[in-house]
Parts: structure tokens; C-alpha cells; sequence
């Protein structure tokens, strides 16, 4: 069990919770950022789509992530 304090603590620095299409955004590039390659292109332009980016379905899938990638920063 925390203490009061733990929990006050724990509350004030926490970040707020960010929308899941912005979670599920960073989870692609930390993976990609460990060295993993997106194996289903659709996957990643689905998350593009839902961070609000227009997607061609030709679009190289390493053109997608680095505008991810530019999306997250500027968020």
C-alpha cells in the first residue's frame, strides 16, 4: 500500500493519458528504434491514418514511419 505521500507524489508527475492512436504511434517507433521491422504495412499505414496523415497504400512503409515519426514531435 502507498503512503499518502507516495500517492500525492505519484499523482502531481504522472503524465496524462495520451489518446491510444498516440499510443500505439510511439509503440511503433520504439519498436522500430530497437531495431524491429514492421512486417504488415497495412498495420502502420492504419496508424498513420488514425494520427490524422493522408497514406497512399504505395507509400514506402519507411516514408510512413519517419512521417509518424514528424507527427509525434510535433505532438
Amino acid at each position: 500500500m502507498l503512503t499518502p505521500m507516495l500517492s500525492w507524489i505519484r499523482r502531481r508527475f504522472a503524465k496524462p493519458d495520451a489518446p491510444p492512436e498516440i499510443v500505439q504511434a510511439r509503440l511503433l517507433i520504439q519498436a522500430v528504434e530497437r531495431g524491429g521491422i514492421p512486417l504488415n504495412p497495412a498495420r502502420v499505414n492504419a496508424i498513420a491514418r488514425d494520427l490524422g496523415l493522408e497514406v497512399s497504400s504505395r507509400a514506402p512503409v519507411e516514408q510512413t514511419i519517419a512521417r509518424i515519426r514528424a507527427c509525434l514531435e510535433r505532438s
